[in-house]
């Protein structure tokens, strides 16, 4: 190991990481909700997006037919101040952590500040009834009845999600220099992270409504993790061995990647096993534009083939899907086709984020093991592969530096609040308000921020030169992981139906 690795403190990094910095951001969310415990809603301003027509909205125009405050305590704000207040507020927090961490604050601002509006745009224009609408009434409404609809997508939300990655996309790959100006603030893995850590808040929510559920769902997930990690890693470091020719090094970071948990999975074995930096650049440029493949490709077709098994869709798409931006995005597509399809046919409502946090509980106990993997593949290869005499030992603090900390406040987050409603009855409708808000639009957000930068940050221009690799990668991902891990999803989680709202 390096002398620069095995000298860290248990605190290196807290200040100047993104994977730090997402679990700071999402927990000041939380406790920003927690306020409430003193009848203090400093989360409410949120700005949510409404279901609009474009002939009613042209006919007789108003901000407020576009987007609304997320509680009602904020609903006598001008649509634009709370806006305004939204940018500043996201501006103030995702600034703060990049100062932190010593980015460039002049180029991040200006980049933030378009993506933040670009992504606002794109969150509404997703809503308009013919593309989000349902024909079914909930709540009282049928927005096909109120708008007079003669047809629509039905897609829910679930469109603003796909506008977000094409208008992404257009701006990543059209060869203008707007992308690289953009990419200084498109950090898809950061915002994503902050969002699951929010998602922790959700699954508090879920363990007071249905425990049993809950507690099932986690169980399943962390033995379906378990078994593919079984299965995946020695079957494509084999093949990639034998039929592809590759040296030890590179057969066990790609392995890694597309059988654990993508870049981060394949940056921590590089490190591990000593790896030519070269390796785990082009297995991460691989790992990046296939995840946009799948996120496209597989919601739609999970819900083609097992319309009525969500929540085995949701699990599969987290042992497929290899990053967690890519993971939690394909996994909120996938909840609101289910959802949609589902409101369509029977006026029920399920709990889209049932759908989610199967996808994402999944890859959360995947991220967990990413560290102990590591661990021990650098035992492995400075004890067996390399044959190192002086059999150095492998500090035990790597395992606590490599865990990804945006897990364990997301752990914090779940376990905290759920003790907080078991513990303090008196209190616990004031800690549902705050988290239900907090866990609710600015969840939503990040996701639209995450949707958005994958886009950017993916140029299909990257994968010239490594037809080799690309091949090797295709196969495995399409023919080996994809198929088992649905079989492996549907021997655990078959038979799970998400919790009706």
């Amino acid at each position: 190991m390096k002398q620069e690795q095995t000298n860290k403190k248990w605190y290196s990094g807290m200040l100047n990481t993104e994977d730090w910095w997402a679990a700071w951001l999402g927990l000041f969310l939380v406790a920003l909700g927690l306020l409430f415990i003193w009848d203090i809603d400093a989360v409410g301003w949120m700005v949510k997006p409404k279901i609009w027509e474009w002939t009613d909205l042209t006919s007789d125009f108003a901000w407020s037919k576009l987007w609304k405050t997320s509680s009602d305590a904020y609903s006598h704000w001008h649509p634009l101040s709370v806006l305004a207040l939204s940018y500043f507020v996201f501006l103030l927090m995702t600034g703060t952590g990049a100062f932190f961490m010593k980015w460039n604050l002049k180029k991040f601002i200006y980049a933030f500040t378009i993506i933040f509006f670009l992504t606002f745009t794109v969150w509404i224009l997703g809503h308009e009834a013919h593309f989000a609408a349902v024909d079914a009434t909930v709540k009282g409404k049928n927005y096909f009845e109120i708008y007079h609809l003669s047809w629509g997508l039905q897609l829910g939300g679930g469109f603003a999600f796909i506008l977000a990655l094409i208008t992404g996309l257009i701006i990543g790959n059209t060869g203008t220099t707007m992308a690289e100006k953009l990419k200084e603030a498109a950090k898809p893995e950061w915002f994503i992270k902050a969002a699951i850590v929010l998602l922790g808040a959700k699954l508090a929510i879920m363990s007071m409504k249905a425990a049993g559920f809950t507690y099932e769902l986690t169980a399943a997930g962390a033995a379906a993790a378990f078994v593919a990690y079984l299965l995946f890693w020695p079957i494509v470091y084999f093949i990639g061995r034998k039929y592809f020719g590759l040296n030890r090094n590179a057969a066990a970071v790609l392995s890694s990647g597309i059988s654990i948990c993508g870049v981060s999975a394949s940056i921590a074995t590089a490190g591990a096993i000593r790896a030519k930096p070269a390796i785990p650049v082009a297995v991460s440029t691989l790992i990046i534009i296939f995840a946009m493949f799948e996120l496209i490709i597989l919601p739609p077709a999970y819900v083609g083939i097992a319309p009525n098994e969500p929540i085995v869709n949701g699990a599969a798409m987290g042992m497929t899907v290899k990053t967690d931006g890519a993971d939690a995005a394909a996994g909120a597509i996938l909840a609101e086709l289910h959802h949609a399809r589902h409101l369509k046919q029977t006026g029920e409502n399920w709990d889209k984020d049932s759908i989610l946090s199967a996808a994402i509980l999944t890859k959360i106990w995947i991220d967990i093991f990413i560290g102990i993997w590591a661990f021990v593949l650098a035992i492995v290869w400075l004890r067996k592969v390399e044959n190192r005499s002086d059999k150095k030992k492998i500090p035990k603090m790597e395992l606590w530096h490599r865990l990804p900390k945006f897990v364990l406040a997301y752990l914090v987050a779940w376990f905290g609040l759920t003790a907080l409603f078991y513990f303090a009855k008196d209190i616990a409708p004031a800690i549902k308000e705050g988290a239900h808000l907090v866990q609710g639009s600015f969840r939503k957000f990040l996701f639209m921020l995450t949707f958005l930068s994958i886009g950017i940050i993916t140029d299909f221009r990257k994968m010239r030169g490594m037809g080799k690799l690309t091949l090797l990668y295709a196969i495995a991902l399409f023919v080996i992981i994809a198929p088992v891990a649905y079989l492996v999803a549907w021997i655990f989680h078959h038979g799970m139906l998400p919790l009706a709202e």
